[in-house]
Order: structure tokens, then sequence, then C-alpha cells
């Protein structure tokens, strides 16, 4: 299964239903997890229906019994809920969960950091990361990226109605937050008259809300999501292809790296990851991501 066909479920979902990065600077952790499928009785793994087999990977955890994921919050869809002890499924949630089946494991313990500091290699108290991390060189040379599970292009976040175009984009107040490819995109590619790079994402949203900036840069399925928190007052005007994908990291030199990227390739290829994104992506993103206008760089 291709990663294209994942966001092909999740444009279904959207349409039968009518679907950067995503941060806090503090670590926090919190083991959860439940349920289903061939998961170990024992097992807590919130309210996934996991169905992997255990047994098919072999992991030495940082902490035994349990694999540790970190992330950057909020990422709704991807972790629902705002803090670390709140999680109990999403996209990437359940993803960890599986992987942790796999590996004969009985839980998730989630982890709160910093985006930035995740993807510079600052962290090494984990077994994975799953942030919505796009894959670039310049990361690769930091940390150890696992094989690509998600493309993933960049979305315009504006207010409703406020008039940004592919036309009139550079002329506008432009906005991404620190640590994303968002940022290089608006200073290097687009070229905004006017930048502005934001510490984390509710501070990006806020600028767009309060008028500081025009319009927020960010994954696509990520402002998606946004937009439909703020109730209709923002909405995804445009996105740019970008090629992007999004992969794990693992830490640098982990001994772990084959063996995740084996779990990580048995999930695309036996559905495990369409079916996440059928029961969690396509609510969550409140709408089609192949159906926001794709707008070239002028």
């Amino acid at each position: 299964m291709t990663v294209k066909q994942i966001l092909g479920v999740v444009s279904a979902v959207a349409i039968g239903a009518s679907l950067a990065a995503c941060s806090s600077s503090s670590d926090s952790g919190s083991t959860s997890g439940s349920s289903g499928g061939a998961a170990a009785s024992d097992a807590d793994w919130g309210n996934c229906k996991v169905t992997s087999k255990p047994g098919t990977i072999k992991l030495t955890p940082v902490t035994a019994g349990t694999i540790t994921v970190e992330t950057t919050l909020p990422a709704q869809g991807w972790w629902n809920g705002t803090t670390a002890d709140s999680i109990k499924d999403g996209y990437e949630y359940c993803m960890a969960a599986e992987l942790g089946n796999m590996a004969g494991l009985k839980s998730v313990t989630v982890k709160n950091v910093s985006f930035a500091q995740l993807v510079a290699g600052r962290t090494n108290t984990f077994d994975l990361a799953l942030a919505e991390i796009s894959i670039t060189p310049e990361r690769a040379q930091k940390v150890d990226f696992s094989k690509p599970y998600f493309d993933s292009n960049i979305g315009v976040l504006t207010k409703k109605g406020a008039g940004v175009t592919a036309d009139n984009i550079t002329s506008k107040k432009c906005a991404a937050y620190a640590g994303t490819t968002s940022v290089p995109f608006i200073q290097n590619k687009l070229k905004c008259q006017t930048n502005r790079v934001y510490p984390n994402s509710q501070t990006l949203y806020q600028g767009v809300l309060s008028g500081q900036v025009d319009a927020a840069f960010l994954d696509t399925a990520i402002v998606l999501a946004e937009a439909k928190q703020t109730g209709g007052k923002l909405e995804v005007a445009g996105q740019y292809k970008t090629g992007e994908k999004y992969g794990a990291i693992y830490p640098k030199g982990s001994a772990n790296a084959q063996e995740l990227d084996k779990g990580i390739e048995t999930l695309i290829s036996d559905g495990t990851l369409k079916q996440l994104s059928t029961d969690y992506l396509g609510p969550a993103f409140g709408g089609d991501p192949e159906s926001v206008p794709v707008w070239e760089v002028k």
C-alpha cells in the first residue's frame, strides 16, 4: 500500500461523512494504552483496536515493558488529546501501540517534547518519535529516520474569507513555526514580503486569528484539523506540493531501527495504517486534503 493510497482513504471518509511539528516545550510522560485484536490480554493500548501479532519484531526498549514514544502536542487525529496523560488513541498513537504489541510489550509511554529539540536530535531517552515529521537531508544528519509512512504537502491556513490567493500570497504576512520545513519554504522558496517565525503551533494559529499574520504554513492535514477546531474561523485556502514524506525518528545509531522499520513495513503492507487513517484522520481533518486547491509558487 502506498502512502498516496492512505490519503485516498482519508478522502473517501471525508466525502462520505460530509478531514508543523504542534508543540509544547516541556517534557511530560504518561503510560496508557487496552484492547482488541491479537494483543496480549494483559496489555493496555488505550482505545486502539490492536491487531498485530506479538513476537514478530524484537526490541530492546529504553524502559522495560513499554514502548516509549516522543511526540509534539497538540496534533488531533494523530494524537487525540492535549497532554501526554490524556492520549488514548489517534493514528500515530495506535501505530506505536501496534509496534509495541509486535515487540511483546504491554503499553505506550508518551513523552511530549519540543519539536525543535526533537528534529535536532537533542533527546535520546525514547524508542521512536512520531510527530508528523518530514524527512529531510538536513535532519537526517542529526537523527535517524524510519522508512516513510505518510505523504505531506504544505497547507496555507488563513482567516475564512480573507481573500488570500496564490497570486497575492507573497504580498501577505506569512508565518511558520520554529523547526518545521515550512520556515525555509516561506523564507527561501515562496519569499513572502513579510515572514514571521513562531515558537510553536499554538502561537502560530493565534497569530492568524488575531490578525498578526495573514497566513500560517504547516502540513495540509494538520491545518485542516486546526481549521475544523476553530469552528469555521479559519480555513485552508490552498496547498503547495512539496514531495515531503513523514518518517519516525530513532535515536542516532539505535539498535532497534531495523526491527522497527520491519514493523512499519508490515503495518503498511497489511493495511493497518490504511485502517488507522480511516478511523482517525478522516474524522479529524474535517475536509478532504485532495480537494484543497494546489498553488504554484509564482
